[in-house]
């Protein structure tokens, strides 16, 4: 059988890319399917008046802060099912689906148990207006049943991604989405015969499309996977101690991004206005390298999974390449267009003129920002979300929270919210090409490093740590 290298060897970078972009372009809908909605959703709801708006504001960042930080469930998922994918496993690659079903339906049922036991507390923290709070408790005491469901369709996500299954969440998506979008389109406002709802018909349509996007992949599991269904402790042990690690890599981003508009506020209306539109557009940037990312996750982990090394590193250079060009070419996008961009988001000269140094700020950052991204998701599909938590804490602690602080401070608005970002971004950058040059990251075959294997599963417990060796 022929050795890795040999096999490495035929393919070429362009060819590489073409698996990488196979991947991506399918997943990068899926990504930009709930902003999108997120964006009708408001348009709708906007037009029944402000305090409604405001409403669905504070209960959408509710269910958005806890999906983003259970995010865990698809990308450690990714990782753990693209090893035993690759290694030619794909009953236990699709079993860590199981598994994965499991903690959602768990910590789902604990986290809506403790939102509406604290509904009244915690839309009140989130709005000074009393009406709006107890609107937007409303609101949520119907949405927040979709929790569950987003984390179910978050682990359906990742043992799809990790098998190399892209129709299916694409189709679910779209079908999800979209009657959460006609829902919301006919019954917030009403149409024709039909009564206006208002916000809870909002609240309804969402949690219709997320409960039809979760039935959809535990049919799509069940259909996949006969059996059995039970869940085992040793592996949903490992996936939760990755889960960790990648739970306290999301926080350190929203801790300092929650910095970063304190800044945005102490230096006016305006740069707080310019900061929001920067961030919006930022968001949509970051669903594109996201993609690649994810991509790489699926690739790399089937590549070390299969055992074949030189494939994970040829790899890894096609995904920094195909990075680098992404970046650029929205890097040129932004500075060529930075003044027509801010005049077309912001409605206000004085914001407009702010939101130019955001996007200048922007454009120099999302080169390297690329990179980190494209290479967060070659140790991600390794498994070394541990290396990856490290290193984000110690960026946003050491990097950009001084900066903001200092930002903050001596009142340098737009433009230091931006050095602290390409501060945070260049540290990242390090330290991930600095993992990715070793080989500490390149442990072959099914095993995921820090993972338990489940015996009784019949799983592979003398797989080890190899790192220049091939099998094939």
């Amino acid at each position: 059988m022929a050795s890795s290298a040999e096999r490495t060897s035929a393919v070429g970078v362009g060819e590489l890319g073409r698996r990488l972009w196979s991947i991506a372009l399918p997943v990068l809908p899926v990504l930009a399917a709930e902003p999108m909605y997120l964006l009708i959703d408001g348009i709708v709801v906007g037009r029944q008046g402000p305090e409604d708006l405001a409403a669905l504001g504070v209960g959408s960042l509710v269910l958005l802060v806890l999906g983003t930080q259970m995010n865990f469930l698809s990308y450690g998922t990714t990782a753990r099912s693209a090893r035993l994918h690759g290694a030619g496993r794909r009953a236990d690659a699709v079993a860590e689906g199981v598994q994965a079903t499991w903690i959602a339906v768990a910590v789902g049922a604990v986290v809506v148990a403790a939102v509406l036991a604290l509904l009244g507390p915690l839309t009140s923290v989130l709005s000074s207006d009393q009406h709006v709070a107890d609107s937007a408790a409303q609101w949520l005491r119907v949405a927040v049943w979709g929790i569950p469901c987003i984390l179910v369709s978050s682990a359906g996500h990742g043992w799809m991604r990790g098998v190399q299954r892209l129709r299916t969440p694409l189709v679910l998506v779209a079908v999800g989405v979209g009657v959460s979008a006609v829902g919301c389109v006919v019954f917030v406002p009403g149409v024709g015969p039909l009564p206006g709802y208002g916000l809870m018909a909002s609240a309804w349509a969402n949690l219709a499309g997320q409960l039809i996007m979760a039935i959809g992949f535990l049919v799509a599991l069940v259909l996949e996977r006969p059996g059995p269904f039970r869940p085992r402790r040793a592996v949903i042990v490992s996936q939760l101690r990755m889960g960790v690690d990648l739970i306290i890599r999301t926080a350190s981003f929203q801790i300092t991004f929650a910095v970063a508009t304190t800044a945005a506020a102490a230096a006016g209306v305006a740069s707080l206005g310019a900061h929001h539109l920067a961030q919006q557009l930022w968001s949509l940037y970051t669903l594109v390298l996201d993609s690649v990312a994810i991509a790489a996750q699926s690739l790399v982990g089937a590549a070390l999974g299969a055992g074949l090394a030189a494939h994970g590193r040829a790899l890894a250079r096609a995904v920094v390449l195909w990075s680098v060009t992404l970046g650029a070419v929205l890097a040129i996008i932004t500075i060529s267009l930075r003044h027509q961009l801010a005049g077309m988001l912001a409605g206000d000269a004085e914001v407009a003129s702010r939101l130019v140094v955001a996007l200048v700020g922007m454009a120099v950052v999302v080169i390297p920002a690329a990179i980190v991204f494209g290479l967060d998701g070659v140790l991600l599909g390794s498994g070394d979300a541990a290396y990856l938590r490290t290193t984000t804490v110690i960026a946003a602690l050491a990097g950009f929270l001084p900066v903001l602080l200092a930002t903050h401070y001596f009142g340098w608005g737009l433009a230091g919210i931006w050095w602290g970002m390409g501060t945070f971004v260049v540290m990242r950058l390090i330290a991930v090409a600095i993992r990715v040059r070793g080989d500490r990251w390149m442990v072959l075959g099914a095993h995921t490093p820090g993972r338990t294997p489940d015996v009784a599963a019949g799983e592979d417990t003398g797989v080890g740590s190899q790192t220049g060796g091939q099998t094939g």
